[in-house]
Parts: C-alpha cells; structure tokens; sequence
C-alpha cells in the first residue's frame, strides 16, 4: 500500500501475492520528517544503536552461529588466493567498452597509516569511516621530507577543469588576482628601497644637479653650432698637466707608430724636457745613422761567379768537391740501361759474365740516377 512495483524492495515472484494471497509482506513505515543541513548529510542517520547492544551482550540466535561458520569455511582458500589480498575487483574502462580488470591498492601493509603520523590528539582529525584527513598532520615537518600533506592537497594540487567546476576555477582566480597584487606591491617596495623614488620630498643630490642644464643649443647639418654655446665634456681623468718641464702632453705627437711630446718630440714617457736642442740632436743622430746605412751598403763587395762543376746531384754521401766527366758519364748510363735490359729479360744475359769490384764515380752515379726510389711519387712515369 505504500509503495509500487517498481520500488519494491521484495523477490519478485512468477505469481504476485494479489493473486495467490500467499506470502503478502507486511507494509513499509514511511516516516515522513524534514531534516536540516547537517542531518541530510549524517551518514549515521538510520543506524539503530541497539543492534550494537545486542551485538556486545552476546545475544546472538543459532542462525547467527551458523552464517559465522559459513564463513569461516570460505574464509579457507588457497594460499596461492592468500597472496591476492591487496587486489580489488574493479570495473575499468577501456575503449573497446567496459569491462572487468584487477586494480592494485595504492596503499601496502608496509606504509604508515594516515592517523599513525601524528599521534596529539589536536593534530589533525582522522575519519575511520571514509579513512580520509584533510589537514596536514604534521604541517611544522620538512616538506621535502614528508610524504603525506593531507587530503587538501592532495585535490588542490589537481588541474581544475573550467567547465566541470566553475565555481571553484573562479575562486581559484580570484584568490589569484589578489596574491599577484600583493607582489606587485612588495617588489615595487623593494625597488624603492634600493634605488630610492623621485616623487619624494627629498632633494637630489648635487651631481646629478649640476650634471644637467637647458642650455638651447642650436647645430646646422654638418654639426656645426649656430646658436648658443656648448661647454665641452670633460673627461673624469685629469687634464693638461705638464710634467719634468714640458709645454705640451704626452700623446701630443705621433712618428713611426709611437706617442711622445711635440716640445721635445721624445717619445720616452715621463722623461725630461730637452727643448729644441733635443729637436736638433735627434735630427744630427737620425741624419748620421742614414749615412752609416748608406756607406754599408756602397762598401759591400759584389759575390764572385762560382766555377761551373759538373758535381754529383744523385746521393747524399757524395763530396763537395766531386767533379764528374760528362764522356764517362754518358758511357756509364748507356752502360747500366744495358744492363737494365739484361735483367728483365734473362735470355739474353750471357754466361761469361765478368765481375769487376772496381767502380768508378761516374758508374757509381749512373747508378744512383738509374735506381728506381720506390719513395718517389713519379716513379712509374719515370720508368
């Protein structure tokens, strides 16, 4: 009577109660109250704290003590089943479409439990049922050292989707706005700080007073000034100073890339003035070493024309003053093609062959020029 088919909370049978009249279920109580806020969100709104009572006096019905020894039966598995115990059954989706897979808890027997961190009792607050702790337990730790930060952060630190949560996207954006004005303003404080405001009531120093004019200076196209006078810069160094009695500065005067003074025309720094007559005398000692150079170069004696020898060019152990005869020489080339000839091809060589350990230094020439280097690049064009 209170409730339809559909919401029915019954086995379903082939044959309902209204026509059988058999098994007809008492009718629910429905209790029909308005809940606040928080009770709307009590998740132990319903729960009958008798049963806990009943539960703990020990009042418990054989039917009680048989389901409890049904399931220590099939708490008996296999050891090999045993070592499945942090597997969980969990639909995952793929994208053939759902289906059944094996998911591991992110959590091992071997981690320390959330409420384990921080054992004070106002440290942060640990819910057994939804086994979550929003605060930070240990929030005075090394951040780089702890591993857990709480649950807050945990979301915080996730992307926020602007379109799946835009209430929280705005927060986060305004809260954003105000963290960059704030240091906006405290890099503009530090920036004053070092390097002073301009706008203030403080008055500048004397440099940069006197470092500046409106003097109107007016130049024509070739840089030329037609109008007003324009004060020279001066450098930080100091200027015109004469020193060991000269009249003009050192870098005055310039010859054969070295500085000097145009008074004296020395080019030795920090000496002394010599005046005109150290003019006069560096002209007499230039003058004179010209016409050193001069009869040097008139006295020296032309070379004589060496003798033509017909010397030794093959070899390197060969004296200076060997003079070869050309006659020999060409006989004693011919001599060795010859015998050159002979030793590619050995049917013409002759059994009478006759030794001479006698050589002489035109044959011993021929040789050399003759000898096949095998260093030489133009070896094979030679032959």
């Amino acid at each position: 009577m209170t409730h339809n088919a559909k919401s029915c909370m019954e086995r379903p049978r082939k044959k309902g109660a209204k026509w059988t009249n058999m098994h007809i279920a008492p009718d629910e109580k429905i209790e029909t109250f308005e809940l606040d806020y928080d009770g709307k969100r009590d998740r132990w709104n319903g729960y009958d704290a008798a049963t806990y009572a009943r539960n703990g006096e020990g009042e418990i019905s054989d039917e009680d003590d048989d389901d409890d020894a049904l399931k220590v039966d099939e708490a008996k598995v296999d050891e090999s089943k045993q070592m499945d115990f942090a597997k969980v059954e969990k639909r995952v989706r793929t994208t053939g479409g759902g289906s059944t897979g094996t998911v591991r808890n992110l959590r091992i027997r071997e981690d320390t439990a959330k409420y384990l961190l921080n054992l004070d009792v106002n440290s942060a607050y640990y819910d057994p049922k939804t086994r979550s702790m929003r605060e930070d337990p240990l929030p005075d730790a090394d951040p780089n050292e702890k591993f857990y930060g709480g649950d807050n952060q945990y979301r915080m630190s996730q992307d926020i989707h602007m379109q799946a949560a835009p209430s929280q996207a705005e927060l986060l954006y305004k809260n954003y706005k105000i963290i960059k004005e704030k240091l906006k303003s405290r890099l503009k404080v530090s920036i004053m700080e070092k390097y002073g405001n301009a706008a203030t009531e403080q008055e500048m120093p004397r440099e940069l007073l006197l470092g500046q004019s409106e003097r109107q200076v007016e130049y024509d196209r070739a840089g030329r000034i037609i109008q007003g006078e324009m004060s020279l810069p001066r450098s930080k160094y100091e200027e015109d100073i004469y020193i060991n009695n000269h009249t003009s500065v050192w870098g005055s005067w310039w010859k054969d890339h070295q500085w000097g003074y145009k008074c004296c025309k020395q080019t030795i720094k920090n000496s002394y003035c010599t005046g005109a007559a150290g003019i006069e005398a560096a002209e007499a000692a230039a003058d004179l070493m010209k016409a050193n150079v001069a009869s040097k170069v008139a006295s020296e004696d032309i070379p004589a024309p060496a003798e033509e020898k017909n010397l030794a060019t093959w070899g390197t152990d060969v004296p200076d003053d060997l003079n070869l005869d050309l006659k020999k020489l060409a006989e004693a080339l011919k001599k060795e093609a010859e015998k050159k000839k002979e030793e590619k091809d050995e049917r013409k060589r002759k059994y009478n062959v006759r030794w001479n350990d006698e050589v002489t230094a035109e044959e011993m020439e021929a040789y050399r020029m003759k000898k096949i280097h095998h260093d030489d690049p133009l070896k094979d064009f030679l032959q």
